[in-house]
């Protein structure tokens, strides 16, 4: 049996994800939980749907933090670390506010949460926090028992996210046919987002020119790229760009989209692109329609020869990673000297999100920060 790790104070992980739905029946109600307070028509709800409607109306998202639940629970009884792990959604279900409900009365008095988001930003940090608020504020008003609330810090520089990313642009180098894989483009892309929202991302000293989200994008694009080359002794040129924009015409958002890169590329003479998804944990369908249906159809369109890398997905390796950063986690709080584990320039990301880190327009309660109360 292997030695016990220990993850005091703590006594269970949340994985925290967005959801998606699972049925054609469940695809405009989830759009309408996705855009709650926006005002958007069923029937344009409709039109966006059919993304979802092209795939039998069903998200991998729900599948795949199966598969990831699985993969964190082998790997922990595997290293000795007894800690239940449970799973809930923003937007669809196992809802969170039932998971935190379900946890308060299994008795958790201390959880630490897994965000399917690896940087920082509002839509994938600080808005996670503010639903764990509203969803503790909900069984407060209850009479429920709260649990004590903390948020692993950011994983986008970790190893055991990295390493998968690397194998899996190597993979798709190697599968592109010879007379053009040593003259291959690498677009890295991730989750467009308005430019204002780049711009605070993170803490406040990181503000501006696209803030931390966008640097460290390009800090992980760049660790890849570097061992790519070290690895097959080709230097690959790279950019990062950006798909999956949804907000309203006149309101900037990071660019270029990943369509119209694939269109520049190839009218510079670029022989053929790896798609590298750097900012998806997983193959949810933002990738599946963005990259595999919509950017293939345009490579197709313009004779361009694509492959689209792998995400990290439920790689062991990930799930390696998420038991040492618990662990990393559990003996800080225990006030422990440690020494935490990160690739490239920036380092190892905060602990707790400080005061004005990824602020919302609108201010509003956030759990699990500098902040705001633990519960």
């Amino acid at each position: 049996m292997p030695d016990a790790l220990d993850a005091t104070p703590y006594d269970a992980l949340l994985l925290l994800s967005f959801g998606g739905p699972e049925g054609p029946d469940d695809v405009v109600p989830f759009l309408e939980n996705v855009t709650r307070g926006r005002g958007i028509p069923k029937e344009r709800l409709k039109e966006v749907g059919q993304h979802y409607f092209l795939f039998g109306g069903v998200s991998p998202i729900n599948a795949q933090n199966r598969a990831l639940l699985d993969a964190l629970r082998k790997d922990f009884s595997e290293h000795g670390l007894d800690l239940p792990v449970y799973w809930g959604n923003r937007n669809w279900a196992p809802y969170l506010t039932d998971t935190l409900r379900e946890m308060a009365a299994d008795g958790r008095r201390r959880v630490l949460v897994l965000t399917t988001s690896a940087y920082a930003s509002y839509s994938g940090c600080r808005q996670y926090r503010e639903n764990l608020a509203d969803a503790l504020a909900t069984l407060r008003a209850e009479g429920l028992d709260l649990p004590e609330i903390d948020k692993l810090r950011h994983y986008f520089n970790h190893p055991g996210f990295v390493e998968p990313m690397i194998d899996g642009v190597l993979r798709s180098l190697a599968d592109l046919p010879e007379d053009v894989r040593d003259g291959a483009h690498i677009a890295f892309t991730t989750h467009s987002i308005p430019v204002s929202a780049a711009d605070t991302s993170g803490p406040a000293e990181t503000h501006g020119d696209g803030g931390a989200y966008v640097e460290q994008h390009l800090d992980v694009a760049r660790l890849i790229a570097d061992a790519v080359r070290e690895r097959t002794g080709v230097d690959h040129p790279w950019q990062l760009v950006y798909q999956s924009r949804s907000g309203a015409p006149h309101i900037p958002w990071l660019e270029p989209d990943i369509c119209d890169h694939l269109q520049e590329r190839h009218a510079a003479g670029v022989p053929a692109v790896v798609m590298a998804p750097i900012g998806f944990v997983s193959d949810h369908m933002e990738v599946l329609y963005d990259l595999d249906t919509e950017a293939r159809a345009k490579a197709e369109e313009l004779g361009l020869p694509v492959r689209r890398s792998a995400t990290v997905g439920a790689d062991p390796r990930f799930a390696a990673a998420v038991r040492e950063l618990i662990v990393e986690r559990a003996a800080v709080e225990r006030g422990q000297r440690v020494t935490p584990c990160a690739l490239g320039a920036l380092g190892p990301s905060h602990h707790l999100c400080p005061a004005g880190c990824c602020p919302a327009r609108t201010p509003r309660p956030a759990a699990a920060g500098a902040d705001s109360p633990h519960a």
